[in-house]
């Protein structure tokens, strides 16, 4: 696939995925004989990886790290296992703070719906 198809398959700019390749957030993809990047399915997978750990808020830097042990081979495996389950701790905890704040504003607007059926606020 071109850059282009990419580009458009997951809805990112081509520039995106030029800089998540130059910054190692996925590996270098290969090229054709023109020097065309021609992305494999085995590309694709590293996108979406990069895009879901992207949306869950992972640091650009913790990605990068772990493309490179991924590329160092089978001798990373713990140290890879590591920086997922810390992400997964990160992820569990900003979790945890967002269904705190989901309970508070539904409190406050089951507060609101009562106050437009009664015409009064009350606490």
């Amino acid at each position: 696939m071109t850059i282009k198809e990419v580009s458009a398959k997951y809805q990112i700019t081509q520039d995106t995925l030029r800089y998540y390749e130059r910054v190692g957030m996925i590996p270098p993809v290969g090229r054709t004989a023109g020097g065309i990047r021609d992305y494999k399915e085995k590309d694709c997978g590293w996108i979406e990886l990069a895009l879901c750990m992207r949306n869950a808020g992972l640091p650009v830097e913790a990605m990068i790290e772990y493309v490179r042990l991924t590329q160092e081979g089978d001798g990373t495996i713990q140290a890879r296992l590591e920086l997922l389950q810390e992400q997964r701790e990160r992820l569990q905890e900003q979790q945890a703070k967002i269904a705190q704040t989901l309970e508070r504003l539904n409190y406050k607007i089951g507060r609101y719906e009562e106050a437009v059926k009664t015409g009064k606020l009350v606490w």
